[in-house]
């Protein structure tokens, strides 16, 4: 029984939905980081859970990895077929089944794309809020917990997410949780499912939770003098309890990325980008509070707006800091990591972080959601040059420990991957053989997106 025995009867069965051309192998091959380009060896498209299903049998039969595949935008090196087999291209499975304006939740493909879905609510009057900054598929957010500049305010993929439908590794097909806003009717499987990275089950359909959009959002930019000031800002701002719908720190490299690729004029200083949501009225008072916050800690006024155009500016410039970041050096390949801590440990962490990069001959701005302690660097690489590469991981290493050191985790919101396996044991102890024995009751064969998340035989 071999891969390409799969191959062969998953195109029998599946037709022109298996493809085997190179190039599209090398499309799903690659990746948005550092890691060398790993070849599939077929991709097929489903266009339903029973596509699905049959995939999973026949690749059972014949003990064949499957790799999930959502828009590709992940960071650890997820979505890589590290042992051969199929990348399951989710891209046709992306409707948005059904809508329940009255609930505040829905129905989805796992293709849908947030930008697709909050397209579709937009007359009513409803949003989903987790923005990862990618227009990735929800189906990825929800495997990988994905979070991003809202979740300090409407929260993470775990949070917004009610139940799905998954394909198990034996091809059985399960609904996890209801549409009810709370349960307490056994073990949480949905929770288990969210942040698996493809390694448990398939999900097919998810049900989410939506927000009503607000009365009224205002953006506010700001300056500080230093690092310390900015996040000390944050932090204090998070301790008063202000409702904050995005606060987003920017170092000064960081600012200068955004200036020439989205020709603002920001001082080479290290920012703050913030936006409110509520009534006209409490918009107002979150506002006064943070000036008064930014006042004592040495930012600067406000640039302020209402206006959507330039909120929508705002922080289309911030979702493509990383693009930005970048073209600071041409051709260049990005080591890009976060983690997170307690907030109290914000300052520290940001501060010593980038002590540390200032002392290294890389360029790695720091940027992050620090409104829930966490924060990100891209540490910008020459492609093929093993010396930065090393450097560069050196740099990140030292970012696990410090955040582990002080009470955090490894990651907030990029996931395990590859990438961070290094660290599981370090972070959950025990813990780490506890998710290995899950994941080998759920998926014996080990088929499903193997050599990421836990160690198995």
């Amino acid at each position: 029984m071999t891969i390409q025995t799969a191959v062969e009867e998953l195109s029998k069965a599946l037709g022109q939905k298996v493809q085997t051309g190179a190039s599209i192998r090398a499309l799903h091959g690659g990746n948005e980081s550092y890691f060398d380009e790993v070849l599939p060896d077929a991709v097929v498209f489903p266009d339903s859970t029973a596509d699905v299903q049959r995939v999973v049998q026949i690749c059972a039969a014949h003990d064949c990895p499957i790799v999930p595949w959502g828009t590709g935008t992940s960071l650890e090196g997820h979505a890589l077929a590290v042992r051969g087999g199929i990348s399951l291209d989710m891209s046709s499975m992306a409707a948005v089944v059904e809508v329940n304006d009255g609930d505040m939740d829905c129905r989805v493909q796992p293709g849908c794309t947030r930008e697709a879905l909050n397209a579709e609510l937009r007359a009513t009057g409803l949003f989903f809020p987790v923005d990862p900054g990618a227009n990735a598929s929800l189906g990825g957010m929800a495997a990988t917990r994905a979070s991003g500049t809202t979740a300090v305010r409407y929260g993470t993929m775990r949070e917004n997410v009610l139940a799905m439908e998954v394909v198990l590794a034996d091809g059985r097909i399960i609904r996890t949780g209801s549409r009810a806003r709370k349960s307490s009717a056994g073990y949480d499987l949905t929770k288990l499912i969210i942040g698996s990275e493809g390694t448990l089950g398939i999900i097919t359909e998810l049900t989410l939770r939506l927000h009503g959009q607000p009365e009224a959002a205002a953006s506010a930019v700001c300056a500080f003098p230093d690092v310390e000031c900015a996040v000390n800002a944050v932090q204090t701002t998070m301790q008063l309890g202000v409702p904050m719908a995005r606060i987003e720190f920017l170092d000064a490299e960081c600012v200068d990325a955004v200036n020439r690729a989205d020709g603002r004029d920001m001082p080479l200083v290290p920012h703050l980008f913030m936006e409110f949501h509520g009534s006209e009225t409490s918009v107002a008072e979150q506002a006064e509070t943070v000036r008064g916050i930014v006042a004592e800690f040495g930012g600067s006024a406000f640039d302020w707006s209402t206006a959507q155009e330039v909120r929508a500016k705002l922080w289309h410039a911030r979702h493509n800091a990383y693009y930005s970041i970048k073209a600071l050096r041409p051709g260049c390949r990005a080591v890009t990591t976060d983690v997170c801590v307690p907030i109290s440990a914000l300052a520290q962490a940001v501060r010593e972080t980038s002590a540390d990069i200032a002392e290294s001959p890389l360029t790695g701005p720091i940027l992050g959601h620090v409104g829930d302690g966490n924060f990100h660097s891209a540490l910008l690489i020459e492609d093929g040059n093993a010396q930065e590469l090393a450097e560069a991981k050196r740099l990140s290493h030292r970012m696990a420990e410090r955040a582990l050191r002080l009470g955090g985790t490894v990651t907030g919101e990029h996931g395990v991957g590859m990438g961070k396996m290094k660290y599981m044991a370090d972070e959950h102890g025990d813990g780490w053989q506890v998710m290995a024995a899950i994941k080998t009751a759920l998926d014996p064969q080990n088929i499903l997106n193997p050599g990421k998340m836990v160690e198995v035989n």
